[in-house]
């Protein structure tokens, strides 16, 4: 009884002190609040595709920037292994931090999509020229890339890397799906964010421009190319191989670099009609011819 009377009067004193205000940093349970957003709220995972396109139009640019992600993330991966201890990393960006080409990659991979759209109509008319296979809009839709009909019939897929005659060095870098979209990703403000620009103009440009002025090789989007391609059909498509086509005056040995065993002798399919006009009045201003007659439009 004594006890008991002893124990009543602590419970009083005890209810009647105030409560200790729980801060955030000592909560029991961390995740009990309610009302606020996650950190990543209203993130775009995926890329918008314009009600333009329809089912067909839809389903191949989708399959295109899946490769594309899949060729972004194998280049970054290459480098983040190797850094510049690999030889293909030093041919196209000699001795620059390797940092600067894993970002230029991983922002493909991973960043943010919500100001980036596919479009499958015509609203500026550039389809109509002779060669449009698509284009950044520029000051007329800066998020938005327009995709025509000349993709559609000329566009691979990785899965043909180092067949078909195809070559890293002499073939277009918009042979695949993947570096086309790789390119027209770049041209988008919130991708390339005024960082990634033309530079080289073909393969022996970027080889030359990671010897003479590798600055800006890790902000060049051909060269980006080039290095993605060369490493995915090293690693991937033709293990230990790959298909890296005739190194021209930039192989000291002058030897020509085996391809796989898959690939024929013959020329290298171009991705676009081979009788692209060279840039003309008829021609928008973000035009200009690559080599091998290919037009190029931004």
């Amino acid at each position: 009884m004594l006890l008991f009377k002893l124990i009543l009067p602590s419970a009083a004193i005890a209810a009647a002190l105030p409560t200790p205000e729980i801060t955030e940093g000592n909560q029991s349970q961390p995740f009990s609040r309610t009302g606020l957003v996650p950190w990543n709220a209203g993130a775009v995972n995926q890329f918008p595709i314009h009600p333009s396109c329809n089912a067909t139009q839809r389903r191949q640019i989708e399959q295109g920037l899946n490769e594309t992600i899949a060729l972004a993330a194998h280049a970054r991966d290459h480098i983040l292994r190797w850094k510049n201890e690999s030889e293909i990393y030093r041919k196209y960006f000699g001795d620059r931090p390797s940092m600067e080409a894993i970002g230029a990659f991983d922002i493909v991979v991973n960043g943010d999509r919500k100001d980036v759209l596919f479009r499958c109509d015509n609203p500026d008319g550039n389809c109509d020229l002779e060669g449009y296979a698509g284009h950044w809009r520029g000051e007329n839709g800066t998020d938005e890339t327009v995709i025509c009909d000349l993709s559609y019939e000329t566009r691979r897929s990785l899965s043909t890397m180092c067949g078909l005659g195809y070559t890293v060095s002499e073939s277009e870098t918009n042979t695949f799906w993947a570096t086309d979209l790789l390119h027209r990703l770049y041209h988008v403000p919130v991708i390339g964010q005024n960082w990634i620009d033309h530079f080289a103009n073909g393969y022996e440009e970027a080889i030359d421009q990671a010897k003479e002025n590798a600055t800006l090789s890790t902000h060049d989007s051909e060269t980006l190319q080039y290095f993605a391609l060369e490493v995915y059909a090293y690693d991937i498509a033709v293990p230990g191989i790959g298909c890296p086509g005739v190194q021209h005056k930039h192989d000291e040995s002058h030897v020509d670099q085996t391809t796989s065993e898959n690939v024929t002798s013959q020329s290298a399919p171009t991705a676009t009609n081979t009788n692209a006009p060279s840039i003309t009045s008829e021609a928008r201003q973000n035009c200009h011819t690559h080599e091998g007659g290919e037009l190029h439009c931004t």
